[in-house]
């Protein structure tokens, strides 16, 4: 018999239960997901549940299933920039375009196959055999900060943060247009897009808390340099929120303008800087800040000249 936990994330939006695991679980077909559900096989917060019920944010999901293959995601040999590692914890600095785990359409070259090479065994195991060590992400286009977790008890001890908000999370982005104020705070709930279901979107019915707090650094005329800090952590929060008051990132073409103004320019100049939580160990306060990438620093360099 083989038993999957899984803790979902902090912005995990509703969804049907069989549907979820069918995502976190791709070896195990719906149908013999519905079957383990009807047969009370899966428990959330230690709770029976039925096929329909829609799982949440921060839920403990328990699924027990005959002996499954596991899906094949195997370690890879790819670099890392590792900004603190101990016996809990790693935190890296995700280049832009590396997907965080394996999904449909990306099972290599991920930062899961990455941490598997270099972690060996050394990873929690809460969230499965797809997401081992992950208790939150950034979109693939986004750099910066991340914190992984080496063990069940790291990672329940992470998630609890994440789950108050206590997490500090501060990213630095490129925006469209000249902000007005120097300092402002977007506070609009966040759900998914009542029409294109593959994005987000800030004010829909059903969406959830959601608040970014944004101060300007430098201002280019048509652009706009600032820091963003995170009160909550929806997703797309960031890029939502910014298009939402009219000033998309640069070179968010989910979001923003689809013909992006500056050549060569791929995917959203955001990335996640500094990163604080509480160790799980040692109960102090640690906080990590990941440098800007290169192709960021050149286009505030460009911008600056």
């Amino acid at each position: 018999m083989d038993t999957f936990r899984i803790i979902t994330d902090e912005d995990q939006e509703p969804i049907r239960i069989d549907r979820f695991l069918s995502d976190m679980i791709p070896d195990m077909s719906r149908s013999f997901l519905q079957k383990l559900l009807k047969e009370g096989l899966v428990l959330v917060d230690q709770r029976p549940v039925k096929p329909n019920y829609k799982v949440g944010p921060m839920e403990e999901v328990l699924v027990s299933a005959p002996d499954q293959k596991e899906p094949d995601i195997l370690p890879e040999n790819i670099p890392l920039d590792i900004l603190y590692e101990d016996g809990d914890l790693i935190v890296v600095n995700k280049p832009k375009g590396m997907v965080v785990h394996p999904a449909a359409g990306h099972y290599t070259g991920t930062l899961v196959n990455a941490l598997m090479y270099h972690c060996k065994e050394d990873l929690s195991g809460i969230n499965g055999v797809v997401r081992p060590g992950i208790v939150h992400r950034i979109d693939q286009n986004t750099t910066g900060s991340l914190v992984v977790c080496k063990n069940d008890f790291a990672h329940n001890h992470i998630a609890a943060q994440l789950k108050e908000h206590s997490i500090t999370r501060k990213y630095r982005a490129i925006v469209h247009g000249n902000l007005k104020e120097d300092t402002g705070t977007v506070d609009a709930d966040i759900g998914r897009h009542p029409i294109d279901r593959k994005k987000m979107a800030a004010g829909v019915k059903n969406g959830r808390k959601a608040v970014t707090h944004y101060q300007v650094l430098e201002r280019f005329g048509n652009f706009t340099y600032i820091e963003c800090q995170l009160e909550t952590g929806r997703t797309h929060q960031i890029r939502v929120h910014m298009s939402s008051i009219h000033h998309p990132i640069l070179g968010d073409d989910v979001y923003g303008p689809a013909n992006c103004p500056i050549s060569g320019l791929k995917g959203q100049t955001l990335h996640a800087q500094v990163l604080g939580l509480i160790h799980p160990r040692t109960e102090t306060y640690m906080e990590f800040s990941a440098p800007l990438p290169q192709y960021f620093e050149a286009l505030l360099k460009k911008f600056r000249n």
